[in-house]
């Protein structure tokens, strides 16, 4: 299992890095004007989401979207010793740091920590995504752990290739209530 896992997550970051960057930037773009209109973005007054690194769908865009609708967004701070992700309140950009693997995440001495329950949605990342909710991620694992206990809507922004015909799937994967890409949103069957 673990092998396909990784042929796949392989196979996927080849395709990512095909996209040049007119189109990462156009499919990102149509991605975020999709979730814009979904109910639970318009309802949601905080907003779970990792800060992305090219190619995986660009998300800076949508950060400064929901300050300029007065949400609350919150990233996630990972703590490597304990495999687990805590979120922390983003308030501006400068408030990020480039960790490990060139990920960004909040400074701690500059950002609070938000409890899970505080999230009304939660966009999880992803290499390869089902149509029935379940995803690939990137490996560590730390979304899948910290789904586990949480209650709230979620969803993933997916290129269209992204989205595959079947998964390895494992008993402690967690699907997600949405999947949005650049040409369609799917409810899968965790909705």
């Amino acid at each position: 299992m673990e092998a396909e896992k990784k042929m796949i997550r392989k196979e996927m970051l080849a395709k990512l890095k095909e996209l040049n960057k007119p189109e990462y930037e156009q499919r990102s773009y149509d991605i975020a004007r999709s979730l814009y209109q979904t109910p639970f973005w318009l309802h949601a007054k905080t907003i779970g989401m990792t800060v992305s690194n090219p190619p995986e769908p660009e998300t800076w865009q949508i950060i400064r979207k929901a300050w300029e609708e007065g949400k609350r967004v919150v990233v996630p701070k990972c703590v490597p010793s304990t495999k687990q992700m805590v979120f922390r309140d983003l308030e501006c950009f400068s408030h990020l740091e480039s960790v490990y693997y060139g990920l960004w995440e909040p400074i701690e001495a500059k950002t609070a920590e938000v409890s899970g329950e505080e999230i009304d949605l939660l966009i999880v990342p992803g290499l390869a995504y089902m149509k029935c909710g379940y995803r690939l991620g990137f490996g560590g694992g730390y979304y899948d752990r910290f789904l586990k206990n949480y209650k709230g809507r979620t969803v993933s922004l997916a290129f269209s290739f992204q989205v595959i015909e079947s998964l390895p799937i494992e008993q402690h994967d967690r699907p997600v209530d949405f999947i949005i890409t650049d040409d369609q949103v799917w409810k899968t069957n965790n909705a």
